[in-house]
This record gives C-alpha cells, structure tokens and sequence, in this order.
C-alpha cells in the first residue's frame, strides 16, 4: 500500500510491512491489566528515518530498534512513533521491540466500540475493523499480514485462546501460559485473542481432506447446546472444501462465550459465537463465519472499500448451505433478498460503499446477488471454476475489486463487464436475473 487506506486514514504506517509478530503477554482478569512485550519484525516499504505503531489506551515503557538501547520515541494517543538508528531503504529489515501495559478496552470509532473488551467473566478481542491495537502494537493496515507467535499467560483457571495452532503450555507461577504459532498471512484485524473458563470439545469428523480437528472452545454448563449447534459444521466445511477447494487454515476453532453478543465475529483460523448464538436460527451465522475461512481471511481485502469481497462471498456460502441441507434453495435466497433490497434506498455503490456504510447489510446481500448473477451468466460450471480460481489464486494475499473483475473476465469474456459495472459501480439495483 502506497498511501493510507481513505476508509481508515488514521491506522497503518505505509512506510513498511510487518513480516512476523513475537507476542508475549500476560492478562489478569479481576484487575483487567495487560502487561506484554511485542517484536515487530519489519522490512521498509519506502525510505524512511522513522515508522509508526499503532497502540491505543496502553502505554509503552521501553522501545528498542535492532536491540538498541539509545531508541528513540514518542507516544500519541493513537500511536508509537519510532525513530530507526539511520534511514533505511526499501527492502531493508528491521526489528522493533515494545515493552508495554496497561487496563485494554475498546476504543470508539464510526462504527461502535471495537477492540479487547472485558466480559462478565474474562475477556475477548473484536478488531474488525480498526480494533487491533488495542491490545498490540501493530501496523494496523488490512493489506499487512504476518505471522504471528502469540503467547498468554493468565489466571488459572481460566483458558486463553488465540489466533494460529497451540504449540505449547506451561505454568508461569500463578499463571497458565498457552501458545500459540499461525504461519498463515493474518491481518491485525483478524488476530484474535479469549479468555475466559473454557473447556475444548473436539467435534465428530474433520474439517477436511486432511483430517483436520475442529475445536470448541466453551463454557462447561454450554456443552449440551454447543454439540447441537455445532453438529452440522463437519458437513458445512466439507461443502465448502468441496466447492473452494482444501480449507485454508492452520487451525479451525471456533468460541462460544457465556455472555451474549450482538453478532458472531470471524478471526483467522477462528470464529467467535455468543451464548445467544446456539439456537438453530443461527445455523446460518455458523455457515457464514466458516466461508469467511476462505473469503475474508485466506483472500483478504487490501482495502476497506472491497470489504464485498469478504461479505458478499461469505452471504452467498450461506446460500449454498441452505440449499444443501434442505432448505431454500440459492435462488429462493437470491428472489427474497432480491425482493427486499428493492424496497430499501439506492444509494450504496457496492466496490466503494464509504466507510459509514462498509458494515451496511446491503454491502453483504447486494454481493451475494453480484455472485448469484455471476453464475446465472456464467453457467454452473463456469461459475464454480471462478469460485474455486478466486479462493485459489489469492489464498494468503490481499485482492480488490479490480483482481476479482479481471478473473471474470479471463473466465467468462470482456462482455461480463457490463453485468459487473451493473452491480458493483451503479447504485440502482439491477433487475433480478431469470
């Protein structure tokens, strides 16, 4: 990214990308207090003297470049501004370690409060969109994925879960220290941490080809409700392996919380449920949340304003499921969101809605409708190569609107341009496809 992303324009340093993040951290629930040491291991996007992490409503106690004692830094409210030993070039590599703590919480931004928040009993992280350094420095950018190493220590008794596969535990004195490794590209946004007295259930079946366990992070007294609610995800993912080709993460774990929430949240390699969440008319949110595996967190936006790409893909996989199992088919599901966007305004350019309407329910429906006139375009099996290439070709990397056009008209002629100016460029909603 050359310049900041118009949607988020006060997150992310274009300056350089982030390779990996070493995060070692150790969280108190009573007291609600993180204390965390985090390495940044970076390489310069352009020349630069100095960079910016991003970190809000924590405080940083030491800050050292390359193991430099001498760093130099200054600290805003939304920012750790690092000064490098010398003017680096592009390409050239650079560590930065930040030393430190505080009492996290969310931070208010256009669209509600986001970030680590504190529940009746333990705590959850909720980053999209610009909610990751309230718990991380972190360059804070949708195109920036790393890898990541991310160590919690906290209260016994109580479990921490977090983005990648766990690789190790150990007692810290009073604390309970889990690790936990992703090798696969993550945005800041989908890095993921709970915390809370938890149990893991195992579910029946895999998530895929390779025999992949799929986890259940609860509470205990949940457990009946989650093995009902969950029951069918081993099929969900083998539809979607099926029609996305092989899932795309190096774990599959899925948290369910004693409190409620207002939604359900996908991570990388993880989704997070509320205790509202296990009844069956959120089957839906389940099948959702896992799509986004593929869509979303695998072939991630590079910018906000594509954030279609994420949502309508995910909203149509929701489609493919009900018609699955028996329910309406995709187009019963296509002719009745049809039928209601029709009734609502049309003011929303679906590949560049604004940031005030990017979470927009229309965002999410008006991009499953783009894909079901896709297929009615395209044909059957046309369209379910571009479904497959897509998830293929950008798995691990940061698309937009304009790579996904390209594909379709690779695969389908210059002519389904007109389709896709249609839907993705004008705000009037085209006519449903017969």
């Amino acid at each position: 990214m050359s310049a900041h992303d118009p949607y988020a324009p006060q997150s992310g340093d274009p300056t350089f990308d982030v390779e990996s993040y070493e995060l070692d951290l150790s969280y108190r629930v009573r007291t609600n207090r993180l204390e965390g040491r985090a390495v940044v291991n970076a390489v310069a996007a352009a020349p630069t003297s100095s960079v910016a992490l991003d970190l809000i409503g924590l405080r940083a106690s030491r800050v050292r470049v390359d193991g430099d004692r001498r760093t130099a830094y200054t600290q805003g409210p939304r920012r750790v501004r690092v000064a490098l030993p010398r003017r680096v070039e592009p390409g050239e590599r650079f560590s930065i370690e930040v030393t430190y703590a505080g009492a996290p919480a969310p931070r208010r931004t256009r669209w509600g409060t986001i970030g680590f928040e504190e529940l009746e009993d333990g705590a959850l992280v909720a980053a999209q969109p610009i909610g990751a350094p309230t718990w991380f420095p972190c360059n804070d950018r949708p195109d920036d994925r790393a890898r990541y190493s991310i160590t919690v220590a906290t209260d016994a008794g109580y479990t921490a879960v977090a983005t990648g596969a766990l690789i190790g535990s150990a007692r810290r004195g009073q604390f309970e220290a889990r690790t936990f490794r992703s090798d696969v590209p993550t945005a800041t946004y989908l890095t993921a941490l709970h915390i809370g007295r938890y149990v893991s259930t195992t579910l029946s079946g895999s998530a895929g080809s390779d025999g992949f366990p799929v986890t259940v992070v609860h509470p205990p007294a949940l457990r009946n409700e989650v093995a009902t609610a969950f029951a069918p995800v081993t099929h969900m993912l083998q539809l979607f392996e099926s029609a996305f080709g092989p899932y795309p993460q190096d774990a599959c774990t899925l948290v369910v919380t004693p409190d409620e929430l207002e939604i359900p949240l996908e991570a990388q390699g993880m989704a997070v449920f509320g205790a509202n969440h296990l009844d069956p008319a959120s089957e839906r949110l389940v099948a959702h949340e896992l799509a986004h595996q593929w869509f979303g967190n695998s072939v991630g936006v590079a910018r906000w304003q594509d954030i279609w790409l994420n949502e309508g893909f995910a909203c149509y996989a929701e489609w493919m499921w009900s018609e699955a199992s028996g329910r309406q088919t995709v187009h019963e599901k296509a002719a009745r969101h049809h039928a209601r966007l029709a009734g609502l305004d049309q003011d929303l350019v679906l590949a560049d809605p604004g940031p005030a309407l990017m979470f927009d329910d229309r965002v999410y429906k008006r991009g499953a409708l783009t894909l079901y006139a896709l297929r009615h375009r395209m044909g059957e099996s046309a369209f379910a190569t571009l479904l497959r290439e897509w998830a293929s070709a950008g798995a691990g990397d940061s698309v937009t609107t304009a790579d996904f056009r390209a594909l379709a008209v690779r695969l389908a002629g210059a002519d389904i341009e007109v389709l896709l100016t249609a839907w993705l460029d004008r705000p009037e909603l085209p006519p449903l496809p017969r």
